[in-house]
């Protein structure tokens, strides 16, 4: 069977659940109904490597209905959704995913993924994370230096990636070269795979073109502070049923993430201090009226801390080693790697006892002097190892963009190796499509009005002319 997922008799709820995502995803809808006759994605192999959720599942179909040929796996080990999965499943997408896969079954997932039935791979792909990406170039390299593959590391994933590599080059010593020469480009969904590729390009280690589809306003500000503002306190009150309010919360990062996890944890009436790196970022929590300092200096204070960086080792296990009792540490920030989960396994003394299962993962980790602190989801994102991530309204926001990005690879297949961003106009397309949803309607400028200030009546507007 060319699909892998947990349980096929699932499949009716989560259609059930897809009809009721599709009312609040409005900008596919428009889409579909903009370019379901034309089809600009006929005949495109178009693989996935993005959190298989119920939402997914809607950007999934929509490309389908645009003319795709789509196969699918999930970014993270905890975020499928297992009815969505299966759903689509029976909708004849071949799709690789379950919730609590292993890292070895991850990694197959994506190679399975990103494999058709003929052997070949993709024309173009949907990233989160920059995995699919990832899993191509190091393949691609290997063929140009087996070597690399035998470079000791203490990083456990890697060492999988690399397992599953040798494995294929020894199956076929060019698979990887004639994947990459037929990918035309990908889009990418977040931060870090952003940061990945554009260090990519630096290099001159980049095989085709990227469409940066993090930075689209419609995305950044919308799935990162608004849906974190919802999914975050929603992830830890399923974990631990814990009551926020009262609690002293330490976010760590002022960015858009943890913008809207500060602001959630504020919402909860909690206490909330915040650490950066970034003077100016550090200087807009203050006017938001957050405590901003150290980890280090939280240590006695914090009751729940909360990564939202992107960046490796924010939390220590020397920091966890300090924190409270019944402290809880989770992160939201897109990779796996802000909280340091090996080492806090490998801390002297420490006993590690699972309190709930993949389902909701949490683990209490009990050290020698008495103390314990509970981790949500193995350090993975919070909102979708604990919960189901951000709502279908936001994420309409971020896959809109997301086909946009697609349609816009399809039409410019011989466009010079880079990283790109959607067109402005693109972006003010996507919030104009959500904003009937909510009851909003824009005021229009005259034309003496649109004169006096410099800017067309109709847009799109540049950033010059939002000078007041």
């Amino acid at each position: 069977m060319d699909y892998k997922v947990a349980d096929m008799k699932l499949a009716d709820f989560g259609r059930k659940e897809i009809e009721i995502a599709e009312k609040e995803m409005p900008g596919l809808m428009a889409t579909c109904e903009k370019y379901g006759k034309t089809k600009p994605l006929k005949g495109l192999r178009i693989m996935g490597s993005l959190h298989m959720t119920i939402q997914t599942a809607v950007l999934i179909e929509t490309l389908v209905k645009l003319g795709a040929d789509v196969r699918w796996c999930s970014c993270n080990i905890f975020s499928t959704q297992d009815h969505a999965a299966a759903a689509i499943a029976k909708a004849g997408v071949p799709v690789f995913a379950w919730k609590g896969e292993s890292l070895e079954e991850y990694w197959d997932c994506t190679y399975r993924a990103i494999t058709w039935p003929d052997g070949k791979g993709p024309d173009q792909i949907v990233d989160d994370g920059g995995d699919a990406t990832l899993l191509i170039h190091r393949g691609y390299q290997a063929e140009n230096d087996a070597s690399i593959l035998d470079v000791p590391t203490d990083n456990h994933e890697l060492q999988i990636i690399n397992k599953l590599l040798k494995k294929v080059l020894k199956k076929d010593k060019k698979h990887w070269h004639n994947v990459a020469k037929n990918v035309v480009g990908v889009s990418e969904e977040t931060t870090t795979g952003v940061h990945r590729l554009v260090q990519m390009e630096e290099r001159k280690e980049l095989l085709f073109q990227a469409v940066n589809v993090n930075d689209s306003v419609t995305k950044s500000k919308f799935d990162n502070i608004y849906g974190c503002r919802h999914s975050l306190t929603d992830a830890i009150k399923r974990a631990l049923d814990v009551l926020i309010s009262g609690k002293t919360a330490m976010v760590c990062g002022y960015g858009d993430v943890g913008k809207g996890s500060a602001e959630a944890m504020r919402n909860e009436r909690a206490q909330v201090m915040v650490s950066e790196i970034d003077p100016i970022c550090a200087l807009q929590a203050c006017m938001a009226g957050f405590k901003v300092c150290t980890v280090e200096d939280a240590l006695p204070y914090a009751d729940i801390y909360v990564t939202t960086t992107g960046n490796s080792d924010i939390i220590t296990a020397e920091h966890i080693s300090k924190m409270k009792d019944q402290a809880i540490v989770c992160n939201i920030g897109h990779f796996d790697n802000e909280i340091q989960v090996g080492a806090l396994e490998k801390w002297p003394g420490v006993k590690k006892e699972v309190i709930k299962g993949s389902f909701c993962p949490v683990t209490r980790y009990k050290f020698k002097d008495g103390h314990s602190v509970y981790l949500l989801a193995e350090g993975r994102l919070v909102n979708l190892g604990c919960a189901t991530g951000h709502p279908s309204f936001v994420m309409s926001c971020s896959f809109t963009n997301q086909t946009l990005a697609q349609i816009d690879i399809a039409k410019n297949p011989k466009r010079k190796v880079g990283v790109y961003r959607l067109a402005k106009k693109l972006d003010e397309e996507v919030a104009a499509l959500h904003l009937a949803k909510l009851g909003a309607k824009l005021t229009k400028l005259s034309k003496k009005q649109a004169e006096y200030i410099g800017v067309p009546v109709e847009g799109p507007y540049k950033p010059e002319h939002y000078r007041y």
